[in-house]
Parts: C-alpha cells; structure tokens; sequence
C-alpha cells in the first residue's frame, strides 16, 4: 500500500496497486525522459497545483471533445482510439509506470497527436478536470481485487464513480469491460447508483465488444483462461 499523495493540503488517499514492476527497458526509460513531460495534461499533482485549478482543456486540445481512459494498462486500446479519432483529445491515467511506458512507445510508433498522459491516481485528476467535460470515458480491465475484504479498492465504488460523473458530460458514454463475474455485479449494482443509465437492451449488449474496439492482452489473457468478457455501456444522466 502506498498513499497517492504527500502535499500537506492533500487529502489521505490510500493506493493500493502496482506503481512499478520488472526493470524497464533502456528504450522504455528514454521514453519517460524524452516524452512524458511532453505529453502532461498540465498541473495535476497536488505538489505543483495546490489550489486544485482546473485543467484547461480547451487550450490542451483546441476544442475538441475530450476522451478519458482509467487504467489504460499497455496502451493498445488508448492509441487505437486516438488513431480512429484524430478529431478528440484523449486522456489517459494509468499510475503503472511500466504501463505508461509501453504507451509511450507505442506514441512514437503510431505517431499520433492528439494524447496526453497522466502517470498517477485517477483521483487526484478529477481533482482538477473541469465540471461536464469529459465526453466518453473508458475503464476496460480494471484491477480485480478478487478478495471479497478488497472489493472497496475497485474502481467502481462512489469514491471514484461520484467525480467520475461529475466531470462527464450530460449524455456521455461510460464503457466499462471486465472478465470478472462478481465485478460485473458490483458494477451493474454502483454505477447506476452513481447517476449512469445501462444502455443494453439485448443480451448482444453486453457479450459482444463495441464495433470500434480493439483486443487488449489483458483480454486476450482472459479468453486463453476460459473466463468471459462483458461489454458494459452507461450514458451519464
């Protein structure tokens, strides 16, 4: 366990996932020098934007509609969104550095614009993300914790669900996909609870993936081990 933030203004927030793993590859260590201050959203962290002052994310993307990505895991679907939507400004969040890592390579590779990216706590950038400006958001693959004791770490507890809501737009889309039955569940039970509509209304709504999407490896890992994929679509109301 870790906590996300160390500012004295800061509030306590428990983190309890992975922030680094196995050694990064010399490639992967240039990325992180050489791209990611480039590709900030601005002052997120409480150390250098205390006051908590929003984003400007009309000057960050020109005016184009905002996309948000939580726990973007390697980065293949995030990059395929930017590439299919060069007309969207896309954020992703994703604390695993050596997540952000392989993102950052599949940047350059792709050679796509229209990215930015914060490594850290979902939390701490809603903190500063306008009211209403998130215009679709994806959490694809959360983090399981399988453990019943665990189940309030999930995202989709009103710790994150409330801010989340508050900075999407009226009408925004929410996609939410996991191979996790029981978090299935306790998505279907706290994200209408958290102001968001399901829009299925055949079982095809959720067992088939979206017609933009792309297979993550974390889905792939899932259908090699026999567990089912959900395919779960909100509107923010």
């Amino acid at each position: 366990m870790t906590t996300s933030n160390k500012h004295p203004g800061a509030p306590w927030r428990n983190f309890y996932g992975r922030i680094k793993g196995k050694t990064l590859k010399s490639s992967q260590e240039a990325y992180l020098d050489e791209d990611l201050g480039k590709l900030s959203p601005g002052a997120v962290d409480w150390d250098v934007n205390p006051d908590r002052t929003p984003l400007d994310l009309t000057a960050l993307f020109g005016g184009k509609p905002v996309w948000l990505e939580v726990g973007f895991g390697g980065g293949e679907h995030l990059v395929h969104q930017a590439q299919q939507n060069p007309d969207v400004g896309i954020i992703g969040c994703e604390p695993y550095i050596n997540g952000v890592a392989m993102l950052l390579g599949k940047i350059r590779k792709a050679g796509v614009t229209n990215l930015c990216v914060y490594p850290g706590d979902a939390r701490d950038l809603f903190d500063v993300l306008p009211d209403q400006s998130i215009a679709k958001a994806f959490l694809l693959y959360p983090d399981p914790w399988p453990k019943k004791r665990h189940h309030r770490r999930r995202f989709v507890t009103p710790e994150h669900l409330d801010p989340l809501h508050q900075a999407m737009k009226p009408g925004a889309e929410f996609r939410v996909a996991t191979d996790i039955p029981d978090y299935v569940r306790q998505t279907m039970i706290e994200v209408p609870k958290a102001g968001f509509e399901w829009l299925a209304e055949g079982a095809s709504d959720w067992r088939e993936p979206w017609g933009d999407w792309i297979s993550t490896r974390y889905e792939q890992k899932a259908l090699r081990e026999d567990r089912v994929p959900h395919y779960m679509t909100f509107r923010r109301t």
